[in-house]
């Protein structure tokens, strides 16, 4: 995920091994959720239940913890309590709906990989709002991951890609974006543990509540999964979605952002979409066709190139350097 970084002249550690293996573990982790959801999906689960359940378990988990970390400083959580609530109704709630309700309909690679289009809606919307050029890298990066996108759709292959199910990938890629520029946000009064974990809660709550009041359809099942090519309990990928993907996911992800800064940091997260492809195959047998993985990898290309790119304009970064229009 994205981490914010501090301007003026204060630098990132130097990110050691032990805290790329831990940025590596976390993408890891974060790559599993969308299997152990389809896995969910497909004997009956939908996807307001799966977010819901995903989301307050791991609020749960994480209460004890966030609670030692407030050491009874609430007024941090009364403080910022707007910010936890559009944290947690947009970069929580909104970001998994869409994004399950894209792995509902098509494969867990294509799906993420569509998300991970924020970075370049986050430059395109900088760029209308400020009028600042990117940088050629940036614009480099933007073309490879549209071209990506086009190959990763497949259009002119035998595959059929849902077009309902591309728009709720897009439709997250929205909110990761909008998640990216409120976590880049410097805010010493709110700790990254509480933001998530009160996130997670209202993000929980919110899909509950849709559910419950028939607006969105709430539905569970204890019908056993196919996992990694054999029969298992509904509950094991349940544990494994929030113990793993939600719980450990964002936790590692604290601490490599700590070790590594923000920056280097969310190169590394990068990876999450190959651990996701990785992840589907072993788990789901979904493997991308070879047309669609070149334009995986353009994508992931291009992110980098934006994410690289220092006068990109993205949130937190020194934008002094970007050329305005004449």
């Amino acid at each position: 995920m994205a981490r914010a970084r501090v301007k003026g002249s204060q630098t990132a550690l130097r990110p050691g091994a032990s805290g790329i293996f831990v940025a590596l573990a976390s993408s890891a982790v974060f790559g599993l959720s969308g299997s152990f959801a389809k896995s969910l999906l497909e004997t009956g689960w939908s996807p307001t239940g799966a977010v819901a359940v995903r989301m307050l378990g791991a609020a749960l988990v994480l209460a004890v913890p966030t609670a030692l970390v407030l050491h009874g400083r609430w007024e941090q959580v009364r403080g910022n309590w707007r910010t936890i609530v559009l944290f947690g109704f947009i970069g929580v709630a909104g970001c998994q709906f869409f994004y399950f309700n894209a792995v509902e309909r098509l494969s867990v690679g294509v799906a993420l990989l569509l998300e991970f289009l924020a970075p370049v809606l986050m430059v395109l919307w900088i760029w209308a709002a400020t009028r600042r050029r990117p940088g050629t890298r940036t614009v480099l990066g933007a073309v490879a991951a549209v071209a990506g996108l086009v190959l990763v759709l497949d259009l002119g292959g035998s595959t059929r890609i849902d077009p309902v199910g591309v728009l709720w990938g897009l439709a997250a890629a929205v909110c990761l974006a909008i998640y990216f520029f409120m976590t880049a946000k410097q805010n010493d009064s709110l700790p990254p543990l509480v933001l998530a974990t009160g996130g997670m809660f209202v993000g929980g709550v919110t899909m509950a509540a849709l559910g419950l009041t028939g607006i969105l359809s709430l539905d569970f099942s204890t019908t056993d999964v196919d996992l990694a090519g054999w029969r298992t309990a509904w509950w094991v990928p349940l544990i494994g979605l929030v113990l793993f993907s939600t719980v450990l996911a964002y936790v590692t992800g604290i601490i490599a952002a700590r070790s590594l800064g923000s920056r280097v940091a969310s190169f590394v997260s990068l990876t999450e979409v190959l651990f996701a492809v990785l992840w589907a195959w072993l788990l789901l047998s979904e493997l991308p066709r070879p047309v669609q993985l070149a334009g995986g990898c353009l994508i992931v290309a291009g992110v980098v190139l934006v994410r690289s790119d220092e006068p990109a304009g993205l949130p937190g970064e020194a934008a002094a350097d970007v050329e305005p229009y004449a």
